[in-house]
């Protein structure tokens, strides 16, 4: 197998579903370590190294370094953040202890400010952000399902830095589709807005992303969430990547079907979720902005109920209560 040749350096930021993945992937083409502070994952992969069940079923076996110590990595080149949104700040933290000078973050994370909170930390000259198409589902510590293949987008502004460049070569050895674009504001609306009509409805009613496109009242609940950020980004003069985001959710949807997204697999493990990035974030600009999102503050208030409650009320009575937001 190639082994890397560049001596950039690159630390996955982010030890879940995501980061899983890409250092499985990433390992035998670079100089990597991932940070980490899941204990259960952290130990697993110190001891065992990582399974991962690849698109069709098989399984494949990895071992790359970790750590949960940012003081214990050399300057680094790219940190890759993979975190979840609400811990960006510690993330930046973090990452100012090991960053070279005239390295980078580049965040592909979910929802929106992911960015900003970087910047406030490392500096905006140091950070910068792409969007990722590729779905990972986290079975138990040590076990990842590689659970779709997507196309990863990183800034075309930033296409003659050395670090973004270097990315983009490791990820397309690897297999991972990446390419440059000069609108990642668009990507990143866009992406919201898919997030947006999908996760709280699937956490909420505790079902596959499937589930909303083969469900009638599920699927106009999707897409009324997904037409309400489209209206906040038209209001801010920010053009989606697609031309009619109901088509494009119920695509998701389908094309997804048997996925859980990220915002259920959360619920599930009893975690705190990303509703205030995603969902939250579209009524905040909504408000700012003076756009109404009634279906997306309602379903950021429901979600925003930690933990989601788990009730026995069967799925068709949680529709007809979700029902009244149309």
């Amino acid at each position: 197998m190639v082994r890397w040749q560049s001596d950039m350096r690159l630390v996955i930021v982010g030890s879940g579903a995501l980061g899983s993945i890409f250092a499985a992937h990433l390992a035998p083409f670079t100089n990597l370590v991932m940070l980490g502070h899941w204990p259960a994952q952290m130990s697993i992969l110190r001891s065992q190294g990582l399974t991962m069940i690849n698109l069709g079923g098989s399984r494949s076996h990895h071992t790359f370094p970790t750590t949960d110590k940012p003081l214990s990595i050399e300057a680094t080149d790219i940190a890759l953040v993979l975190v979840k949104s609400y811990q960006t700040e510690r993330a930046a933290g973090e990452i100012k202890q090991f960053l070279a000078e005239d390295g980078l973050a580049i965040s592909l994370q979910n929802g929106l400010s992911n960015v900003d909170a970087l910047a406030n930390v490392l500096g905006s000259a140091r950070v910068t952000q792409g969007v990722t198409a590729l779905g990972a589902t986290m079975i138990e510590p040590g076990l990842v399902r590689f659970a779709g293949r997507g196309p990863t987008y990183l800034p075309f502004s930033q296409r003659s830095s050395k670090p973004v460049a270097q990315l983009s070569q490791w990820m397309n050895q690897a297999g991972m589709e990446t390419s440059f674009a000069n609108n990642l504001k668009s990507l990143v609306w866009g992406k919201l807005a898919i997030n947006a009509g999908i996760n709280a409805l699937t956490a909420l009613l505790r079902v596959p992303n499937g589930f909303l496109a083969s469900n009638a009242q599920a699927r106009q609940l999707m897409c009324a969430a997904a037409e309400e950020t489209a209206d906040v980004a038209r209001a801010l003069d920010i053009e989606l990547p697609y031309s009619d985001v109901a088509k494009r959710v119920l695509e998701v949807a389908q094309a997804t079907a048997e996925n859980r997204s990220s915002m259920l697999q959360d619920v599930l493990r009893g975690s705190q979720t990303e509703i205030d990035f995603i969902n939250g974030a579209v009524v905040r600009f909504g408000q700012s902005n003076e756009v109404p999102t009634p279906i997306n503050n309602e379903l950021y208030r429901l979600a925003s109920i930690l933990p989601i409650p788990d009730s026995e009320t069967p799925l068709a009575g949680k529709l007809d209560s979700l029902k009244s937001l149309l």
